[in-house]
């Protein structure tokens, strides 16, 4: 008995000491700027048919466009976009949420990012666009 438990205490030492030595990297979340945020209607082919999302309620589409300060040394991955954006009437046009979609990629130094989004038909123009970031990864992560 005494023999069993020195081998599994062995076998306990020999897993933790190679789950130390190969611990792959942890992926941190990474904060990233935008700014020079404004917006423009979506070209014809994008817009046709546009709806609000869970609804067949017309919608007008517009691309988001802006540029994205990613001020480390490595490509940020996955990085989601949170803003808000509120119509004429300062009414929220994304009614609950801040996350308004994604980037890809972004690479170290400044970038040009856009995003398409749908606004409901009855909320006037134009949009107020405000609090934008981002925050993606180091490394990419899998899917």
């Amino acid at each position: 008995m005494r023999l069993r438990s020195k081998t599994l205490v062995f076998i306990c030492c020999v897993i933790g000491l190679l789950s130390w030595v190969f611990t792959p990297p942890a992926v941190a979340l990474t904060q990233v700027k935008l700014f020079d945020i404004s917006y423009h209607e979506c070209p014809p082919e994008l817009a046709k048919g546009t709806v609000t999302s869970n609804s067949s309620a017309a919608a007008n589409c517009f691309i988001v466009t802006g540029k994205a300060q990613n001020d480390t040394n490595k490509t940020v991955y996955d990085a989601d976009i949170f803003g808000r954006i509120y119509d004429a009437n300062n009414d929220s046009v994304m009614q609950n949420r801040t996350r308004l979609g994604s980037i890809a990629e972004i690479p170290p130094g400044i970038s040009d990012f856009d995003l398409r989004i749908s606004v409901p038909a009855n909320q006037p123009t134009p949009l107020k666009l405000k609090q934008f970031k981002a925050a993606g990864f180091s490394g990419q992560v899998r899917r």
